[in-house]
């Protein structure tokens, strides 16, 4: 079995503070491959609230002091709030790995809520990504150095997951799947990286072994607009931006951000943003 946890204060003992909005009392991870069982129970539950998330296998839950459990898979988080019974058992045998994570504040039921998680709501179904156990393990890390700020960056981290469950329940009908979340993640990336060129969205796909059409339609599925959409966004973005801020002419703020052709910028610009580049400058000023 391995286990790597975090204390606040190095102390095991939950609480509750209404100092601060958010606060992370403790994380950490299991992952059971060499122990029969690992049950909690807590019959009084909590002071605190807390999230677990299943990475891969499944573990089971008792609802309600019920005595049959509810199985939950992988890519799915728990939640249980304050006082709430807690009784659940992870079963070596179907190589259970979970992370988890404990916080109080003033604001948490309203925190909750902003992000789509309703108070009557214990199973939430995020899908299974690499991103998650990145920001759990960056939790844990931050819990266990203590560096300067890392209540804060908790805090933060911790926001950073619901609003990834967030974006995940307003979009359930999506396809999500390790593969494709990582295929999209490099795909965004290279077109940050390389706006400014003559990117060909056909030899990119290839290059990455996935039909054009595939990839056209799963990209638009994570991110609601197509590859070449994606890379026009930027553009313009970063078009405004030297518009607002810089004295460049309209022919180099073009060529900065990838279009040679001053009269196609333009008119790209003015398509996206409803007036020209000479327009929305003066707009500005």
């Amino acid at each position: 079995m391995y286990i790597n946890s975090a204390y606040l204060n190095n102390s095991l003992v939950d609480f509750k503070d209404k100092s601060k909005p958010l606060i992370v009392g403790s994380c950490g991870t299991y992952h059971l491959y060499t122990r029969p069982t690992l049950p909690t129970h807590r019959p009084r539950g909590r002071l605190d609230y807390q999230i677990l998330y299943i990475a891969s296998g499944k573990a089971h839950f008792y609802f309600d002091s019920s005595s049959e459990s509810t199985i939950v898979t992988a890519g799915h988080m728990v939640i249980y709030r304050p006082k709430e019974p807690q009784r659940y058992i992870y079963y070596g045998v179907d190589q259970t790995e979970v992370y988890w994570v404990h916080f109080t504040g003033s604001s948490v039921k309203n925190i909750l809520r902003s992000y789509g998680i309703k108070d009557n709501m214990r199973i939430i179904p995020t899908g299974t990504s690499l991103e998650y156990t990145r920001i759990f393990k960056q939790m844990i890390q931050e819990l266990q150095r203590c560096q300067t700020d890392y209540k804060e960056l908790l805090a933060l981290l911790l926001r950073q997951i619901l609003i990834s469950i967030h974006r995940q329940l307003t979009n359930e009908h999506k396809l999500r799947n390790e593969y494709l979340d990582k295929e999209i993640e490099l795909a965004i990336q290279y077109f940050n990286d390389n706006y400014n060129t003559e990117i060909n969205i056909e030899a990119y796909a290839a290059s990455r072994g996935m039909s054009v059409s595939w990839f056209i339609r799963n990209f638009k599925q994570y991110t609601n607009t197509t590859p070449m959409q994606y890379i026009v966004s930027i553009r313009i973005t970063n078009a405004q931006v030297l518009l607002e801020t810089t004295n460049y002419n309209i022919t180099e703020i073009g060529s900065i951000i990838g279009y040679d052709n001053p009269l196609y910028f333009s008119r790209i610009f003015r398509k996206q943003k409803g007036v020209s580049p000479s327009e929305y400058r003066n707009q500005c000023r």
